[in-house]
């Protein structure tokens, strides 16, 4: 087994130069061998069975079996265990009231939902994510569910990984897991390839973290409350190209796909947009902390923090590695455990193995999903042969302890970055200005009305701007935010910085990416939707008109920021250095909510199966 020693190998099968590989057509000549090599299915016999192998002191004995495609399991507080089940397009409901650590009885279906995949509960309501929506439903007493009522249907469109996880976070936010359409692309929806943030009724949601190809499985650690997630590699670069990452996933952080990956790896053949070359694309990135074989397919990813294993486990993670299809010999098919020591990971190291049988040319369980149950054993489900197996310690008792809740305050701390702070023109970086810039807009009159096409309501363009030329400037900043919004205020739509002096006007509809080729040179960090760009307002349906005010400063330099760079970045980079600052305020209303594909239950967009992992 290849452990944190394939990033040595990746980088030497990888000796790029950075600036070779900043635009395509560079004269890039890069021979890759691949393979296509998928073990073949074998039934679980009790031969296989008796050659897993796990840890001294513990077991695997089957829990459930004839499950046909079982994926992602979720435990209520009172011990139901739901799991969905993608290719049957339902939520099935098992129990063990009696501990024996086996099903009482067949599968009871308590939900349809085609493409049903990722699972949450909160309380007593259960959760469900198919491609493109989420719902919610009420948890009886009996276990079965109330009715489902969907509080998202706009979730981005599915394509190569389709199947969207999610979980409570401890600030009582819910993640959503929305995997990349494609190997590896330049993503039209910023919502693609990303951790979403959002609102217990749906309501509201903003990106957390991006250029995550696919991150099916994530957790927070017990102890530290730190975001932890195992992200899929790039496929097709080889036997041992892209190692499996383990991201500490942060807000507003981008994570280097599709361009860069692992610690210092640059994809061949990839073009980031706006001329940004792979040596900027790779300095914004954050890198991994720790890789894992290529290929083997992390899916669910559990912290250990049960009564049951001994307490050395305490606070580690488990992840079900669902197997290769791109290298030979295969990877995966087997549960890791990853060391975390004072709450920072250490190694990975082998858990549960054997479902690789027949020297690696067949396999008996494909791992997927995997949850702890009230008496600390961990359940791990295989979409392959259909069956969940349960994994306990065996040997000397551990006394059952409640599970450790992670702490809140870091991701409350993330949350609460830039936010209940005054108007940029307002903020003691922007004091050094000597004078005005008059802001205009054909668009926009002082107070008056947004046009409803500039709204994330309709078509979502930017509207046209001009200013005043300043005498002395050698660049413009653009910053646009809504005082009025809650509860991020105010909530940043529009981030421009290094706009060239000699432009003092915007057309309408730019480019909504980090670097614009026209005006050449201008760069657009992140707003609070955490995408690059402008963001159109999108007040509360029914609120009172909100504020929108674009600010232009004037600066007597050019700023030095990586690309991405969020608001408080720029103004810091700014201050002491502002000429002459100015505002243009608008005002937005949205009375109803328009029809919209996607949005509306009688509007939403179905997505056909697919087995994509």
């Amino acid at each position: 087994m290849k452990l944190t020693s394939v990033l040595a190998a990746s980088c030497a099968a990888l000796a790029f130069s950075t600036a070779a590989f900043a635009q395509q057509g560079d004269g890039t000549d890069v021979p890759v061998a691949i393979h296509v090599f998928k073990p073949d299915k074998a039934p679980a016999t009790p031969e296989r069975l008796a050659a897993l192998k796990a840890p001294a002191g513990f077991t695997v004995s089957t829990f459930a079996t004839g499950l046909k495609n079982p994926r992602i399991i979720a435990v209520s507080p009172n011990g139901a265990i739901y799991v969905s089940r993608r290719e049957q397009g339902d939520i099935v409901l098992l129990k063990d009231a009696d501990g024996n650590g086996v099903a009482d009885a067949a599968p009871l279906v308590v939900a349809n939902r085609p493409n049903a995949h990722g699972l949450a509960i909160k309380g007593d309501k259960l959760y469900i994510v198919t491609v493109k929506e989420i719902f919610v439903a009420a948890i009886r007493p009996d276990g079965t569910l109330g009715t489902l009522e969907m509080i998202v249907g706009d979730l981005p469109d599915g394509g190569q990984h389709p199947n969207r996880t999610m979980a409570f976070g401890p600030d009582g936010m819910l993640y959503v897991s929305v995997g990349s359409t494609c190997n590896a692309c330049n993503e039209t929806n910023p919502e693609n390839a990303s951790i979403l943030r959002v609102s217990p009724d749906g309501k509201m949601r903003t990106i957390f973290a991006r250029n995550l190809r696919n991150t099916i499985g994530f957790s927070w650690q017990p102890q530290t409350g730190e975001l932890w997630g195992m992200d899929h590699g790039i496929d097709d670069l080889g036997d041992d190209l892209q190692p499996e990452e383990l991201n500490l996933i942060e807000q507003g952080k981008q994570y280097g796909w599709p361009h860069a990956y692992g610690v210092n790896g640059i994809h061949p053949q990839t073009t980031p947009p706006g001329e940004i070359t792979k040596a900027q694309w790779l300095a914004a990135s954050t890198p991994m902390v720790l890789g894992y074989t290529a290929h083997a397919a992390p899916m669910s990813m559990v912290f250990y923090s049960g009564g049951n294993f001994p307490a050395a486990y305490q606070g580690d993670a488990f992840v079900a590695m669902r197997g290769s299809w791109n290298r030979k010999p295969a990877s995966g098919y087997e549960v890791v455990r990853i060391k975390f020591r004072d709450g920072k990971p250490d190694r990975f190291e082998p858990f549960v193995t054997g479902f690789l049988t027949d020297s690696g040319l067949k396999h008996i369980a494909r791992p997927v999903g995997l949850a702890m149950l009230k008496d600390g054993s961990l359940l791990l489900t295989d979409d392959g042969n259909g069956t969940i197996y349960r994994i306990a310690y065996t040997g000397a008792a551990g006394q059952l302890t409640t599970a450790i809740a992670p702490p809140a305050g870091p991701m409350l701390a993330q949350a609460g970055k830039g936010v209940g702070v005054p108007l940029t023109i307002e903020r003691p970086e922007t004091a050094s200005s000597i004078s005005s810039v008059k802001v205009r807009s054909t668009a926009v009159t002082p107070q008056g009305v947004i046009a409803e096409k500039y709204s994330e309501y309709a078509d979502a363009v930017s509207p046209p701007l001009s200013w005043d030329p300043v005498t002395g400037a050698q660049s413009y900043v653009l910053i646009m935010e809504d005082p009025d919004s809650l509860p991020i205020t105010p909530f940043v739509h529009w981030v421009a910085w290094n706009i060239p002096p000699s432009t003092t006007s915007l057309p309408e509809g730019l480019q909504e990416q980090e670097r614009l080729t026209l005006p050449d040179g201008m760069m657009q960090g992140r707003n609070s939707k955490n995408t690059p760009g402008y963001y159109g307002p999108q007040p509360p349906v029914g609120d009172a008109a909100h504020r929108y005010s674009f600010q232009v400063l004037a600066l007597d330099t050019v700023l030095d920021l990586p690309i991405g760079a969020n608001r408080d970045q720029v103004l810091g980079a700014a201050q002491g250095h502002v000429l002459a600052k100015g505002a243009l305020t608008g005002r937005y209303r949205q009375v109803a909510k328009p029809p919209k594909s996607g949005t509306l239950p009688a509007g939403i967009i179905k997505t056909p199966g697919t087995k994509a992992r």
